[in-house]
């Protein structure tokens, strides 16, 4: 008999709409959420043979009761792998811990040159250029995102009527002061107008930069004059990505993040090693 499971950090849009919330515990692997830390509960009771295998952003799959550890290992790894565009790498065989933390924060790589970017289409997928929004920055001069090339960048789509949204933002905030000068943080308000996203923020005394969208309609503005449905680029909110100093596509999330701080590593490794 065996048993597998894979997913990745929400299986769905009601899922996605609740921030997970709860300390995860020590030995649990890192950047899963709440179906994902159930999935490595069931796991840890199943028999062996056994394996799980993880990927950032909370991708994981598992196997067990397979005909080896080897075999389990292989299964966990390409129900992982279906669920992710991340790398699947394995965290544990037959209960036995096997992961590498000292690989872990490389796994965004390889990082794009100039060059080989400049080829990149145009799209939301890992290792595509990023649309280029038309935006507004926090001093009120226009821009676009391809202005903002040079560094790593955090791009979160947001609003203040989202409750999850709403619950994730002090977490943001501290990892942005954790990461000032090397990762620029870009909010960008969906569905409200600025005045009103920048209002909550002051209220709740968030010190973060918001880049007004012109997306109160649901529609982005681009550095065409073209407009894009915001949905094309978020479906669900909040939705973040992490762009290159190209503007290429290292990661994405759909959803609230489950613990900013363990993105910590993966954000300055991009920081120090993209080209």
């Amino acid at each position: 008999m065996t048993l597998h499971k894979a997913g990745r950090f929400c299986s769905a849009f009601l899922f996605c709409a609740g921030l997970a919330t709860g300390a995860q515990a020590k030995d649990a692997p890192p950047h899963l959420g709440p179906s994902g830390l159930a999935a490595y509960r069931a796991y840890q009771a199943a028999a062996t043979p056994k394996a799980f295998a993880i990927a950032p952003g909370g991708g994981w799959g598992w196997a067990a009761e397979t005909a080896s550890g080897d075999r389990a290992l292989d299964q966990a790894l390409a129900y992982c792998q279906q669920n992710t565009p991340q790398r699947c790498v394995p965290y544990a065989v037959d209960g036995r811990r096997v992961f590498d933390a000292q690989a872990w924060s490389g796994l965004w790589g390889p990082y794009a040159d100039q060059k080989s970017a400049a080829r990149a289409a145009t799209g939301t997928g890992r290792g595509m250029r990023f649309p280029d929004l038309a935006l507004t920055d926090p001093r009120g001069r226009k821009t676009t995102l391809s202005r903002l090339n040079g560094q790593i960048r955090v791009l979160h789509f947001w609003g203040s009527w989202c409750g999850p949204c709403r619950q994730e933002m002090p977490d943001i905030e501290r990892a942005a002061r954790q990461l000032k000068g090397q990762v620029a943080f870009i909010l960008t308000q969906v569905r409200e107008d600025r005045d009103t996203a920048q209002g909550w923020l002051k209220q709740q005394g968030i010190a973060l930069p918001l880049y007004d969208s012109g997306g109160q309609d649901g529609r982005f503005r681009l550095k065409g004059g073209e407009r894009l449905a915001d949905r094309q680029v978020a479906k669900a909110f909040p939705t973040t990505y992490v762009l290159d100093r190209h503007g290429l596509v290292l990661f994405s999330h759909v959803g609230p993040i489950h613990d900013w701080s363990e993105y910590l590593p993966f954000l300055r490794h991009a920081a120090a090693h993209a080209r």
